[in-house]
């Protein structure tokens, strides 16, 4: 099997995402990659397999390699990389699109949890299928 395809979301840089140097602040590209990696759940889902399946963020780590600033258009891309039992990596990185300049990489480990209890759980192969890096 190939790996999926990544799932792209397009943001403009507005003023409330600007920190005191005048580029974007750092919380918001962790913003970008959470809103991100719930756009992608949810393109791939129905509301069946989302009613019953939730995600807990067990690690986050991001390298900051370029500002975005006011105006910028940014491509957040992300994709699902390993899966280890419960726990699903998943990696994105952001961009600016006029140049294609990177601007961020984050890589993140999620874990699925039942919605009721909150407590961790494993998810069908259907779903896992959706995600797999191979």
């Amino acid at each position: 099997m190939s790996a999926p395809s990544p799932y792209e979301v397009r943001v403009r840089v507005e003023p409330t995402d600007l920190d005191d140097q005048d580029h974007v602040n750092n919380v918001v590209y962790v913003r970008w990659v959470q809103d991100a990696a719930i756009a992608h759940w949810r393109a791939l889902t129905t509301t069946d397999i989302q009613a019953t399946v939730g995600w807990a963020l067990l690690r986050h780590e991001i390298d900051y390699r370029a500002a975005a600033r006011l105006g910028d258009e940014v491509i957040v891309r992300t994709r699902v990389g390993h899966l280890e039992g419960i726990t699903f990596e998943r990696l994105t990185d952001i961009r600016r699109a006029a140049d294609g300049r990177v601007l961020a990489e984050s890589r993140t480990l999620w874990c699925p949890i039942d919605p009721r209890s909150g407590r961790p759980r494993r998810v069908s192969e259907e779903v896992r299928s959706l995600f797999s890096a191979g």
